[in-house]
């Protein structure tokens, strides 16, 4: 069975790299070494393959295996650099991650039974060195700052101030920015010296939105 789970993934990010969504070596290898069937619900093994969303719980959503892609790519992780990820969902892109940069990924999920669940795929996965924080995620993670990447995977109505503040100069933040739900742009914002930013905009996406101080209110 998961022989078969596993063909039918590797068929999936074959037809990635075809499509030219992913483009490096880099993302393809940690693509293939952390399968998406580990970080779903066991009644949706079965679909892990499938290019779309699917549920996970607290009515949330793993997102879609291009988009991850899409993500990772212009994030440009490097071995031993600081990231931090918003919205830790299954644990699947932090364990993505960490396959790159090979070091200490943080991640913060705002509901407890996400968090738990995220803990436990990533425990019986062996990505000890992936931790997840319970908290606002809008907040940012400041003991660890700053960050070289920050990566948010939910929709914001404007991008959050702490983020940009806990990046080092030079840094980026890939974030969903727009409407509450089902449209946004997917935003890079790149910290400059002086306070200043550069943004550029790549396209539309859809995400859940990011609920916090600096995001949506519930």
């Amino acid at each position: 069975m998961e022989d078969e789970l596993y063909d039918k993934w590797e068929r999936l990010v074959k037809r990635l790299e075809l499509e030219r969504i992913i483009k490096s070596e880099r993302v393809r290898d940690a693509f293939l070494k952390v399968p998406r069937y580990k970080f779903v619900p066991e009644r949706y093994r079965d679909y892990a393959h499938v290019d779309e969303p699917l549920p996970i719980p607290a009515g949330q959503t793993i997102s879609a295996p291009h988009m991850v892609a899409i993500m990772l790519e212009l994030a440009g992780l490097e071995e031993g650099i600081n990231v931090l990820e918003i919205g830790t969902g299954s644990g699947w892109n932090a364990a993505l991650m960490y396959e790159l940069v090979k070091t200490d990924v943080y991640t913060i999920e705002r509901i407890p039974e996400l968090a738990e669940f995220a803990r436990r795929n990533l425990r019986k996965a062996g990505y000890d060195r992936v931790h997840v924080i319970l908290g606002d995620g809008t907040k940012g993670f400041p003991p660890k700052a700053p960050y070289d990447v920050i990566i948010v995977t939910a929709g914001a109505p404007k991008v959050p101030e702490p983020l940009v503040e806990q990046l080092k100069v030079g840094g980026k933040l890939l974030i969903p920015v727009g409407s509450y739900h089902l449209w946004q742009e997917l935003y890079e914002v790149i910290k400059l010296k002086g306070g200043k930013r550069r943004i550029i905009r790549h396209g539309g996406v859809a995400f859940v939105p990011l609920i916090g101080e600096h995001g949506w209110r519930e």
